[in-house]
């Protein structure tokens, strides 16, 4: 790969047309970010998935072994499965002043502004280095950025601020919600349906450990956001998959409840887990027992999304409103990558091209002037580090 200046929109269609729906591999992305990379000169660390089917990139312009400025972003999209796009998802395709392409908004298009602004990266005396991270399985539970992210301050350089591109049209993000995702699994016992008294119905208790997280949810509502920051303005939670039974003239042994809590910053989510458990174990499980001792009754985590909480005057904060042109923050209430670098003690802010409107959707695109705006954010952040 030769060491030319390619423009955003091409560095976008070539990210675009790699597949890394997240059950997918990204390695074939990480290499060619990799040998982007390698032909201006810059080396890359590769952190391997524990499966060896996935990577992340990180990669350093400046001087070495110095705290600099982490841009990050994820590599992998989320699926196109059963969406009536109107073009092909893995092709970028130009419509007036949008592009179109699965990723294009979220987020491969921060990734492209940023690989297109590495001559201007090089070509700068920088002082205070500029470090790139690419990860993976951000859309599965923010769960591939945690093994570099360990290594930051360890083996490879602490950055003093980073700036995670998700899509805020450009608008400076200083907190966002955590997402929790837990299962929680009924066993019953079965029987023919004519008997139910032989058996425990898995079901019946799942609907009401449903029933108790719908209170549970409602009181959160009514609790609301203290800080009236937030849209939804409280911690919500919702139950998103339901599945049990076997056949219509069985009493059903198994049934398995999805749900989730999207938590405002400093929400106890130890203190919901606890009433929910104890509300299994001393009103429902008892049922079940009655005619099933071996019946239970257990909850295990998905995943879990740390929230990021506000800092204001951080560097990070200081740093992207002047580089956007802002005076004040923003807040959202979906996840992202950005509380597990506030948790390893990097000051973090979310602020990126594109609007999360579009994401995960058919047709999903990016404004050609979202890219523009950002690339003169990344041109100030350059300007800066050399300064």
């Amino acid at each position: 790969m030769l060491a030319v200046r390619t423009t955003t929109e091409e560095l976008l269609a070539y990210l675009v047309a790699f597949d890394t729906t997240s059950r997918n591999s990204n390695l074939d992305l990480i290499a060619f970010v990799r040998d982007y990379l390698a032909a201006f000169g810059i080396e890359s660390t590769i952190i391997p998935s524990e499966a060896g089917d996935k990577a992340s990139l990180f990669a350093t312009i400046g001087p070495a072994g110095v705290g600099g400025v982490c841009l990050s972003g994820h590599s992998d999209v989320v699926p196109v499965d059963g969406q009536p796009w109107s073009t092909d998802p893995f092709t970028l395709t130009p419509v007036d002043d949008k592009v179109y392409g699965r990723g294009s908004c979220d987020m491969k298009g921060f990734l492209a502004c940023c690989l297109a602004m590495v001559p201007d990266m090089v070509a700068r005396p920088l002082a205070t280095p500029i470090h790139l991270l690419v990860s993976y399985d951000e859309e599965v539970g923010c769960t591939g950025v945690v093994p570099a992210v360990r290594r930051l301050g360890v083996d490879l350089p602490l950055p003093r601020a980073c700036i995670v591109g998700e899509p805020t049209s450009m608008r400076v993000v200083d907190a966002h919600k955590s997402g929790i995702a837990y299962v929680t699994t009924v066993t019953g016992r079965e029987a023919h349906s004519s008997m139910p008294q032989l058996g425990a119905n898995a079901i019946f208790a799942a609907a009401a450990l449903i029933g108790e997280l719908d209170r549970i949810r409602a009181e959160l509502v009514a609790a609301g956001d203290p800080s009236g920051r937030f849209d939804p303005p409280s911690t919500t939670l919702q139950v998103t998959v339901v599945g049990g039974g076997t056949a219509g003239n069985i009493v059903p042994r198994e049934c398995a409840i999805r749900w989730n809590v999207r938590g405002l910053p400093g929400f106890d989510e130890d203190a919901l887990l606890e009433r929910f458990t104890r509300f299994g174990a001393e009103v429902v499980l008892p049922k079940l027992r009655e005619t099933a001792p071996e019946a239970a009754i257990t909850t295990d985590f998905i995943y879990k999304v740390p929230p990021l909480a506000p800092q204001t005057g951080s560097p990070a904060e200081t740093l992207a409103l002047r580089l956007a042109g802002q005076n004040r923050t923003y807040t959202v209430s979906y996840g992202t990558e950005g509380g597990h670098f506030q948790a390893q003690g990097i000051p973090t802010i979310i602020c990126g091209p594109g609007s999360i409107d579009q994401a995960h959707k058919p047709d999903e695109y990016i404004e050609i002037s979202q890219l523009r705006a950002c690339e003169r954010f990344l041109a100030g952040l350059i300007a800066e580090c050399a300064g």
